[in-house]
């Protein structure tokens, strides 16, 4: 660790604490760990308003901010905030904090060795190459969305051009960039398959702090009867994002399905927690479907959420019915794991592989039949349920320990030699990757252009 002392990081991203989601998630316990493992690192991003538009008051008025959270600096530029829904207002936010994030936050951050820029959005791509090179830095860029082409699965953008345009600056970032980083085997084979050198790309799986969610976790009073399940019920709990990704609304009718129990039959009772741009619509087919046993909660602040998860019986992991997503791996799942709950995967690809890898119940995205027939065989096996917690818990603790793989990461970028790349169910078959090169201090890094192919897989989640 003493060769890294000193070693400086600069993470640009428009997400981050307070502020709840997994690439918050991931890029502040990413960042907790490495400056425990001695690196000097900033996390340059802007007010925190995601996913309600709404700045909290400690933050309202300033322009700049400078705080030390756990051993790491962040400093925060001002931004148009906007509510997580609509294309052309969240564009403007993503516009203004590239802008200011180098107007205002480059000179704060102060000199780095490597800028780490995480994306989605495009537009931090822009500030952080921007920095990387007037600091003679290298520049890395972590995907952990495939864009553009999910949109176009997804129906968001139709327009071929516009998916072309966005493709063709994709892979320019990916050209300019050191090295780039992802979170799931079917990101990176996508992306060599587009053009971008092998030795490039590297896998850096999403996982879990162990400590922050844990088996024992007490649930807080009265907590299971403000979720729906004051009783002996069996809850099914869905926390996270509320987004277009997730089919949220199969899930919606999956609890149609399994109704209000018969006496002697188990009740369960469904409940969602956490807000995003599908929400309302969530909220308005629950209302049509007439369920009395599905009540939607407003998110919660991340130091809540173990509690939350804890107050469950079972926990459900959707997706949509899209091929993309067959490459996508929900990070909430790991959490869930780790938590020692029951997981029922809506999903399929390298999700399901490691669902099922850790003992969980796979089912068929967006297949409410087959979702509400998993639910009601667990909902009566407490035993089962048990020992797929149990099992969860140890598959995670032995591959996806997120202090491991922030040291994995940090060897990625400091590193002479760079460890084998993790295979698909988190083991490494011994296949090494290549380090970040050292690019020489006199070096600027350069902006690469490329036709594009048609729109290939990319994503939203």
């Amino acid at each position: 660790m003493s060769s890294l002392l000193g070693s400086r990081v600069l993470v640009v991203t428009h997400y981050f604490p307070p502020e709840i989601g997994a690439p918050q998630a991931r890029l502040s316990e990413t960042a907790r760990a490495w400056a425990a493992d001695g690196l000097d690192v900033t996390v340059l991003t802007g007010m925190p308003n995601h996913p309600t538009g709404v700045i909290p008051p400690e933050y309202r008025g300033s322009w700049l901010r400078t705080e030390r959270i756990d051993g790491y600096r962040v400093v925060r530029t001002r931004l148009y905030a906007t509510p997580n829904e609509g294309v052309v207002r969240k564009t403007l936010s993503h516009l203004s904090f590239m802008v200011s994030s180098v107007l205002l936050g480059g000179w704060r951050a102060g000199p780095c060795d490597v800028v780490v820029v995480s994306s989605p959005t495009f537009f931090p791509l822009g500030s952080a190459w921007l920095l990387a090179r007037l600091r003679r830095a290298r520049l890395v860029v972590e995907v952990r969305d495939l864009w553009p082409a999910i949109f176009e699965q997804l129906g968001v953008i139709t327009d071929p051009r516009v998916l072309g345009l966005l493709e063709r600056l994709e892979l320019a970032a990916y050209r300019a960039a050191d090295a780039v980083v992802t979170v799931t085997e079917g990101f990176r084979d996508d992306i060599v398959r587009r053009g971008i050198t092998a030795d490039k790309v590297h896998v850096v799986r999403n996982g879990v702090d162990l400590d922050r969610f844990r088996p024992d976790t007490p649930t807080p009073a009265g907590l299971r009867a403000r979720l729906g399940a004051p009783g002996p019920e069996t809850l099914v709990l869905y926390i996270g994002a509320h987004g277009i990704s997730h089919g949220l609304a199969s899930v919606a009718d999956a609890a149609a399905r399994l109704g209000d129990a018969q006496p002697g039959e188990t009740r369960i009772r469904f409940a969602f927690v956490g807000e995003g741009a599908d929400k309302r619509r969530l909220a308005e087919h629950v209302r049509s479907l007439g369920l009395t046993n599905t009540l939607l909660h407003d998110g919660v602040p991340r130091e809540q959420v173990s509690g939350v998860v804890a107050a469950a019986d079972i926990c459900v992991v959707p997706l949509r019915d899209v091929p993309m997503f067959d490459t996508f791996i929900p990070s909430k799942m790991f959490e869930l794991l780790a938590a020692g709950r029951p997981v029922i995967g809506a999903v399929r690809g390298e999700a399901a592989r490691i669902l099922t890898a850790a003992g969980q119940v796979v089912v068929p995205p967006q297949d409410p039949e087959a979702l509400a027939a998993a639910v009601a065989q667990l909902a009566t096996d407490p035993d089962r349920r048990a020992r797929m917690g149990r099992t969860g818990r140890a598959h995670v603790e032995r591959h996806f320990d997120r202090d491991e793989l922030a040291r994995h990461y940090r060897r990625l970028l400091f590193d002479d030699a760079e460890p084998a790349r993790p295979d698909g169910d988190g083991q490494t078959p011994g296949r090494p990757a290549a380090a970040v090169p050292a690019r020489p201090k006199s070096t600027p890094i350069p902006a690469t252009r490329q036709t594009a192919k048609a729109p290939g897989p990319e994503a939203l989640t």
